[in-house]
């Protein structure tokens, strides 16, 4: 593995760590074992090489849950589970994530990506729930993606009390009752 690759795996690593905005050069240079000079060599910048590192990281970790979630029966059960075991098993990841957002406004050339990948996320949310385009899916992706994102802050700041997929599919067998 060359330099550039390794500062992008050196990259990744404190992303996942240290998270995005508490990233610095040094941290990165060090976990991937190469000069501080290699950065500004191969990137340019810090954030340059911190932004592919995170796309990266990002559409690793999209692809991987899309499959996960092609490769369940479509249950609304087996799909929340699926979900809950990502946040679970990719937790830093999904707390970058969040630290982003907060971050949107200061971080134009990431805003982009995120709006992209939500849009993905939606589209393909609403192809699981067997809306493939319009309005409908627009709507059932969009309740999907809300729903995700609140059942993932519930994993991350209090997983003992945070909802379960049975539980989820049975508030949502509530709520469209009443």
């Amino acid at each position: 593995m060359g330099n550039r690759e390794s500062l992008i795996a050196g990259a990744k690593q404190c992303l996942r760590d240290i998270g995005y905005t508490r990233t610095t050069a040094r941290d990165i240079a060090t976990a991937a074992g190469v000069s501080l000079a290699a950065i500004g060599y191969h990137f340019g910048s810090t954030k340059e090489l911190l932004n592919q590192a995170l796309m990266e990281a990002l559409a690793e970790w999209g692809a991987e849950l899309a499959g996960t979630l092609e490769a369940t029966d479509g249950s609304a059960e087996a799909v929340w589970a699926a979900v809950i075991a990502s946040v679970r098993g990719q937790r830093p990841l999904w707390t970058t994530q969040f630290e982003l957002a907060g971050q949107v406004d200061r971080l134009p050339e990431i805003h982009e990506f995120l709006v992209a990948g939500q849009r993905q996320g939606r589209a393909e949310l609403a192809g699981l729930l067997g809306a493939a385009e319009g309005e409908e899916a627009r709507l059932l992706g969009g309740l999907a993606q809300a729903l995700l994102a609140g059942l993932a802050i519930q994993w991350l700041i209090d997983p003992d009390g945070a909802l379960t997929a049975p539980d989820l599919t049975a508030a949502l067998r509530l709520a469209a009752a009443r």
